[in-house]
């Protein structure tokens, strides 16, 4: 992705580069906008540079070329605390040896404010993360959710106008992750803040961006908002990375416009929209997303394409069912279905037809 940066931007990444060795780049020229207000996350597998661009931006890492601009100025050479950034990370980061008002207070006093107005801004940021009882406790004595609540309150108190979260819910269990990740983008919505998140989950990022920057190796695949991502990935990488993905492979018969018909390995000829097929005769990966295929001919949508399928196995998710088949040549093809009332069983060894509607098979890079 090489757009150039808007002038306009609230965050600016301007022909980024980061190397630690002077030798390879961890960072290969980041161009990024991001909006005021805007909820963005970096989402990539570890070393792909997202936490490296958040580091960055947060001071703690000094860009090796480019520019960086926090609200149109070039912030390359301010030091992290003059930055007036809030930052939340996965360990928390509190101090243990004060209360939890010492470490909301700890941020205000290096800003040189009044003990009146940090009594305030304590009280306000404690009543919004539901922590009003729990300023005279120390860190040990709370759970790890408070905790967390806690480190989310200290970044908010000095009414940061840009939050940079670092997996700050990694460490959480997955109940109470899910319940954090609403309050996170609930908090975000009534304060209007910016934030940029960094983390490897991708139902995270799905759940709470208003766009997601998808790394990998350096470089973003592809910057859409959640929708877009899912279901119009650009590349294989975005396509295996988000949500669960099948994936065929076969050669480019025929090219028409944004029309592809593949030849799959095993001879079938199936119709997919060609999204990052290059030219006829040329390789591609076709992928379908297993809540698109469908096995009973009434539930195919018009103009479906059908397929031999072979059952390998059922697998019982509670509010679906998983079932692997054997699919033009591939033995982990998924189908899922929603666990209801009459749902047909399948067993395996059962030989059954599947389809999906051609829009819904994307010819992607091999």
């Amino acid at each position: 992705m090489t757009s150039e940066p808007r002038t306009d931007a609230f965050v600016a990444f301007d022909h980024v580069q980061k190397s630690y060795d002077g030798v390879s780049l961890v960072v290969k020229d980041l161009n990024l906008s991001i909006g005021k207000g805007e909820f963005l996350t970096m989402l990539g597998p570890s070393g792909s540079g997202k936490t490296t661009c958040l580091m960055m931006l947060a001071g703690f890492e000094t860009a090796t070329h480019g520019e960086i601009r926090l609200d149109g100025v070039n912030i390359n050479q301010v030091p992290p605390h003059k930055r007036g950034i809030g930052m939340v990370f996965q360990n928390y980061a509190l101090f243990p040896h004060m209360t939890v008002g010492e470490n909301l207070s700890f941020p205000l006093e290096v800003r040189g404010m009044g003990k009146d107005e940090r009594e305030a801004k304590i009280k306000r940021a404690l009543g919004m993360v539901q922590m009003g009882a729990f300023a005279n406790r120390r860190p040990a004595q709370l759970s790890g959710g408070q905790q967390q609540r806690i480190a989310l309150a200290r970044a908010l108190v000095f009414d940061p106008k840009l939050v940079l979260m670092d997996e700050p819910l990694g460490a959480l269990d997955k109940q109470l992750r899910e319940h954090m990740q609403f309050e996170i983008k609930h908090l975000h919505e009534s304060l209007g803040i910016t934030v940029v998140y960094v983390t490897h989950d991708q139902g995270e990022a799905l759940t709470m961006s208003d766009r997601v920057a998808v790394f990998n190796d350096g470089r973003i695949q592809q910057l859409a908002p959640p929708a877009d991502l899912y279901e119009r990935p650009e590349n294989s990488f975005v396509a295996q990375f988000i949500g669960e993905n099948n994936k065929l492979l076969g050669t480019i018969e025929e090219l028409t416009g944004d029309k592809a018909l593949v030849r799959l390995t095993t001879g079938e000829l199936i119709d997919a929209t060609a999204v990052n097929a290059k030219e006829k005769g040329g390789k591609t990966l076709v992928s379908i997303r297993p809540e698109r295929v469908e096995f009973k001919p009434e539930m195919m949508p018009p103009g479906a394409h059908t397929i031999d399928a072979e059952v390998v196995e059922m697998i019982y998710m509670g509010d679906i069912l998983r079932a692997v088949l054997k699919v033009a040549g591939s033995d982990d093809f998924v189908m899922k279905m929603r666990n209801t009332l009459g749902q047909t069983k399948l067993e395996p060894g059962q030989k059954i037809k599947v389809g999906w509607h051609p829009q819904d098979a994307r010819a992607l890079d091999p």
